[in-house]
């Protein structure tokens, strides 16, 4: 039988859980963001943050997103600001060396979660079933992206894996917006979501860092 024990890093599981639990608190909501102009990553950033959002999601989708990260991290250090879209371990590796301060992925492969339970990063990985939530339970992970989250089932498909999954906690991220944030956000087993609808491209091209901040305190207030 093949060994998938893997070396666990000074930073342990539970204390990877307890950071990304904090952020979640603090969030809410994880703004997805996609670079697609190195001028905008400082005004886009300060934007979301007028609008109360401190903690960012930036994703490797675009050459610009380690240099994003690396910005962020020394021009706006009061924000928590991680790495998405990561891939492969390759992909964790270079978003560690940037300064991501957590990772976030769209799927799950057994490597990829060895790397990140190696990582000294907390690592939300994401799911889109039973199974997979069963691999990284098995390595520790108890906190997961369920992406996409609307075609995966939704806020449904969150209240069935409750029942097998009493100690997971999810992220939905994918098709979230203002429509049905609060749908997400009333079960217990959601701890923030992630989303893109207070980040219009048109927006982001025009410069229109009111509207995003707008938009973005619209989204917060949500939650009141």
């Amino acid at each position: 039988m093949e060994n998938t024990q893997v070396k666990q890093p000074l930073n342990s599981m539970a204390s990877k859980i307890a950071q990304i639990d904090a952020l979640c608190a603090k969030a809410k909501i994880l703004p997805v963001i996609t670079i697609a102009r190195e001028q905008d990553v400082l005004p886009l950033a300060d934007a979301l943050a007028a609008g109360g959002l401190n903690a960012l999601e930036i994703t490797l989708r675009s050459e610009f997103g380690l240099k994003a990260i690396r910005m962020l991290r020394d021009a706006r250090p009061e924000m928590s600001v991680g790495a998405g879209t990561i891939l492969d371990r390759h992909m964790l590796k270079a978003a560690e060396e940037a300064g991501s301060q957590f990772i976030v992925t769209p799927g799950s492969t057994q490597d990829l979660l060895e790397a990140g339970a190696q990582s000294e990063l907390p690592l939300l990985p994401g799911i889109s079933s039973a199974s997979e939530i069963m691999i990284g339970y098995a390595l520790g992970y108890r906190r997961f992206k369920l992406f996409p989250a609307e075609i995966s089932g939704g806020v449904g498909a969150i209240k069935a894996l409750g029942g097998p999954f009493p100690e997971v906690r999810f992220c939905p991220t994918g098709g979230v917006s203002a429509a049905n944030l609060k749908s997400y956000m009333a079960l217990p087993n959601v701890m923030c979501v992630g989303g893109t609808w207070m980040i219009d491209n048109a927006w982001v091209k025009n410069g229109d860092w009111q509207r995003i901040t707008d938009a973005t305190a619209e989204a917060i207030a949500l939650f009141d």
